[in-house]
């Protein structure tokens, strides 16, 4: 039978988030095999769109089998194979909804960081991102109810519910915060370990509102590059490339990371700040405001948009708000700032604008409200 909840999904990344026309192309990529099932939903909602869908099956076993063993021209061969068919299509949605989150986990140092560079990098930092339609999700599998720590049925109700959001009403309640944004200079985000200033005037933000991942739910802009100074404690642990991390905490000085520690896998840490320069330097800086995310599950696409966090990004910076940064790797740290994670504040131009998650600046108070978000 036909789950309902997977048919709007499809139907709102077809006409909402890619908005595809007729005689379009699109790329659907199905990561991991509970995925299928809504692979063929989205194949179904293409077509009757009279759009054209190419579908491809990967895996990150099948990655890690791969990686183990390829060389760097072989690396090269597939980054050209693949780079030739991202040009070919107008859109690209994935899903990703493997069995095991650390498929990648023992894959070598220096193999993964050739991967970044010399395949993910120019297939899908270079073309995808900068040049197609997208949509990347996850799926609600019962190895990431298990990563959320509930059940799979439980947690596919809670998928479902902030992955149909009302995107649409979502995106006019971030206007103010997006305006407020344009107009401030100096930065400061205090709490527990943490107490960090950095500029983003004339940096440009962006609106995320369900046209590129789901769930979404935040709003981006980036620091100017030299500008970040003192210290920030994360207190959300990230997996990145099948690494968990965690209690990481960066000292700054005019811009750069100049002293990194975390509680698990500082080596493998340190060695993904050395990828290349601009890993060491912040590309992004963002809220997060989804009212039905409250609590960190080890996945970046729903971490990064927990309601009353932030994320503050090693590595490269998006051309849509770029502050000239460049990097091979893009690694989203999150800082949930409610009571329930030791609370803090946020200063625009020394202005109190969010203190303990809730935004409390005359302009956003309400609109961008728990309950407020919640009635969409």
């Amino acid at each position: 039978m036909r789950d309902e909840r997977m048919v709007k999904l499809a139907k709102n990344l077809v006409n909402y988030s890619l908005e595809l026309k007729p005689k379009e192309r699109v790329w659907i990529e199905t990561r991991g095999f509970p995925v299928l099932e809504m692979a063929k939903e989205m194949i179904t909602q293409v077509t009757k769109k009279g759009a054209i869908p190419f579908w491809y099956y990967n895996d990150d076993s099948l990655n890690r089998r791969w990686l183990l063993e390829c060389n760097e021209d072989q690396l090269k061969s597939l980054a050209e194979f693949h780079l030739s068919m991202m040009k070919m299509v107008d859109a690209f949605v994935s899903f990703r909804g493997g069995d095991n989150a650390f498929d990648l986990g023992d894959v070598p140092e220096e193999k993964m960081k050739q991967y970044m560079t010399l395949y993910y990098k120019p297939v899908h930092l270079e073309e995808r991102v900068k040049h197609k339609k997208w949509v990347v999700l996850r799926y609600p599998t019962n190895s990431f109810a298990q990563l959320a720590e509930t059940s799979q049925e439980a947690f596919e109700d809670f998928y479902f519910e902030v992955c149909n959001f009302d995107y649409a009403k979502m995106s006019k309640a971030m206007d103010p915060l997006s305006e407020l944004m344009s107009q401030t200079d100096k930065v400061r985000i205090v709490g527990p370990g943490t107490d960090l200033s950095f500029s983003i005037k004339g940096i440009p933000n962006v609106k995320c509102d369900g046209k590129l991942n789901i769930p979404d739910g935040e709003v981006f802009t980036a620091p100017v590059r030299s500008s970040v100074n003192e210290h920030i404690s994360y207190n959300t642990p990230s997996i990145h490339d099948g690494v968990l991390y965690d209690g990481v905490r960066f000292e700054f000085k005019d811009g750069k990371i100049v002293d990194a520690k975390a509680t698990v896998n500082q080596d493998k840490m340190i060695k993904l700040l050395n990828t290349d320069e601009g890993a060491r330097y912040i590309g992004e800086f963002a809220f997060g405001i989804h009212p039905g995310i409250k609590k960190p599950m080890k996945d970046t696409l729903f971490d990064e948009k927990i309601f009353g966090s932030i994320h503050l990004t090693p590595g490269n910076a998006y051309d849509e708000a770029d502050n000239g940064n460049k990097s091979a790797i893009h690694w989203d740290l999150v800082l949930i700032q409610t009571k329930e994670y030791g609370g803090g504040e946020i200063y625009f131009d020394d202005v109190l604008i969010r203190k303990d998650g809730i935004f409390v600046h005359p302009k956003l108070k309400d609109v961008l409200s728990e309950e407020t978000l919640k009635s969409y």
